[in-house]
Order: C-alpha cells, then structure tokens, then sequence
C-alpha cells in the first residue's frame, strides 16, 4: 500500500485493507465483507476476526462496524507501547542491572539511605517525595502479589493519573492485584470509573463495609502504612521486618474477608445466556487464531491470568469442558 499506512503499527497488509474496506463501507455482514475483499469466505472470516481482535472494529449480530480512525491509531499505539514495555522489563529481569545499581547504593553511607533500600527493618518516610519513591520501587520490583488498602475509597484525578501506568504495569506482568476501599468508593463516578477499569485489567476489587486501614504490601515481603492513620500528613512507615509484615497480610485478609465485591455496573452482569461483550467477546474471538493463552493475552494487551480468568468464565456460561469446545459451542450460540 503507498501512501500513509498502518505497518508501523504493526497492523498493516491485509489487517489495514480490510479496515479501511469497513471504513468505507460503514459497515458489513460476512458476505458483503468477503465480497468486496475478493476472497472465500473462511479468509474474510480470519480477516475480521483479526480487525476485530486488534480493536479496529466491533462485531454484533454478525455485522462487522468500524472504529473510529482516531480511536483505531490509539488502540494500535497502546498495544505497541505494552509489548515494548514488557520486552524491556523482561530484558532488565533478565540482565541483572537493577540488582548491580542496588549493590552501588547499598554501599553508600547510612545517612544516605533512599527509600525502599534493603536496610533498616522499618523506615520513616515523612515527606510525600520519599513515600511516592518507595510506592514505585515497591511496585516495580512485585512479582507475585500487589496488596491495597484506601480507607478514603475517593480516588482524586491526580492519585488516578500517577496510579494507572504503576496498576498498568503490575497487571501486566500478570502480577496478582487485590484493592480494598472504603464504602465512599461506590458513589464517587470518577473513583469507579477507575475501578472497573482495573476490574476488566484483572485486578480483584472489594467494597469495605467496616472501617478499614491504609496499607501497601507487595510480595507479602514489604509493607507500607502511616505513622499515625489519623493524619496520613506525617509520613508512613516502610517495613521489611518479617514478623510485621505477616500480622499486616493476616489483618488485610480479614478486612477483605468482610468486604463486598465491586457492584457492577447498569448492564454489566451478564445472565449465562447473554452475548459475551468487551473483552470477553476479543477473547472469544482469539480462541480461534492463538494457539497458547501467552499468544492471546499477548494479542489483546492484557495478561495471561487475566485472560485465563476470562476462558475459565466461558468455559462456564458455555458448560464446556475445553477451549476447543467453547468455540464450537460459542459458534452454535451465534456468539461468533
């Protein structure tokens, strides 16, 4: 194709000339759509099925309907930018580099300390600089398990905005993500906005009835809390020490034990005959092009656990007893 084009992006070839088809034509069914390709029926099919996995269309009733070209380019950019992010993660896990630049500072004098250095037991952080810098060393270095706590439940657009590239990041690595929050949660919009956001990233979310304390465990091996739960103003506590770090993950599993899922919202419950939409529907659809869950979650951007959640959810609305035959049985339904 010359002229402007989308192989940058990765969605160029065949991907982009059937976009650009369904742009012009506005919308098609399966034999308008394999018509104008010029091509049999099972290649139009895998055409839109991959359009449709890409995020450049939508498929209902078995009519494939563009994007818009601006929010097209977008989903396009942001898949490319998490494949690059995960790739250089992976290269900095595998290099070393972070444990090399944490023996220089290791080495520095103790007055010197950051936040977040292997040191002391408990540091006090009593300013905001050095709590935001042992949150993102925290976050960064979680491998397993990201554990938090918000007895406000308001999240402000400012904590949204610094919060979302660290969640982002966490679930993409596939890290398991539990957040608690206070009951003012569920009637602030801009707070649950956010919140099912995380929810469809795969993040687990809870509603606290009872009151609940501020905390921040990662890897049941580090925890951060405030000096006074009062007055978060005067700074928080970092901990490694074995023994408090256990009693703060054992007093967090009670309060999330006592806590409500995340209310849906309006429509969002589906009943087990319902048409799968959103990401369900993409992961559906990628049953029948990826061969492994890597390869699908790596396709839709999101990871490998949350799309195994998202399989194991189908397997049961289906009652089926595989992947293969969730797609068969999907098919039968007029799901795809």
């Amino acid at each position: 194709m010359t002229g402007p084009n989308l192989e940058f992006l990765e969605a160029g070839g065949d991907v982009e000339r059937a976009y650009r088809l369904l742009l012009r034509l506005g919308q098609a069914d399966a034999d308008t759509f394999a018509l104008r390709l010029g091509l049999p029926a099972e290649a139009a099919e895998a055409h839109g099925r991959r359009v449709v996995e890409l995020g450049l269309a939508a498929l209902h009733d078995g009519v494939l309907r563009p994007v818009s070209p601006g929010k097209a380019v977008e989903r396009l950019v942001e898949r490319r930018l998490a494949r690059f992010q995960d790739e250089l993660e992976a290269g900095v896990a595998h290099s070393g580099v972070v444990d090399s630049l944490l023996g220089e500072r290791a080495a520095a004098p103790a007055a010197d300390a950051r936040p977040g250095q292997q040191g002391p037991p408990v540091q006090r952080l009593e300013n905001q600089a050095d709590i935001r810098a042992a949150i993102d060393e925290m976050t960064f270095f979680t491998r397993s398990e990201n554990l938090t706590a918000q007895p406000d439940g308001i999240l402000t657009p400012q904590s949204i905005v610094h919060s979302r590239p660290l969640d982002m990041r966490v679930l993409r690595r596939g890290v398991t993500m539990r957040s608690l929050l206070g009951p003012a949660a569920v009637g602030h919009p801009g707070t649950m906005a956010y919140l099912r956001e995380l929810s469809r990233k795969g993040c687990e979310i809870r509603i606290a009835r009872q009151p609940i304390e501020r905390m921040i465990i990662c890897d049941r091996a580090v925890a951060l809390t405030p000096i006074d739960p009062r007055n978060t103003g005067k700074g928080a506590l970092l901990t490694r020490e074995p023994g408090l770090v256990a009693t703060l993950v054992t007093l967090y599993e009670r309060m999330w034990d006592a806590a409500d899922p995340l209310p849906a919202a309006p429509g969002d419950t589906p009943s087990p005959g319902a048409r799968p939409e959103g990401v369900e529907r993409q992961v559906l659809e990628t049953l029948y092009t990826a061969d492994k869950d890597e390869a699908g979650a790596r396709d839709l951007g999101i990871s490998v656990r949350t799309y195994r959640k998202h399989v194991a959810s189908l397997m049961e609305r289906l009652s089926a007893t595989n992947r293969f035959q969730v797609a068969l049985l999907a098919r039968e339904r007029g799901w795809i």
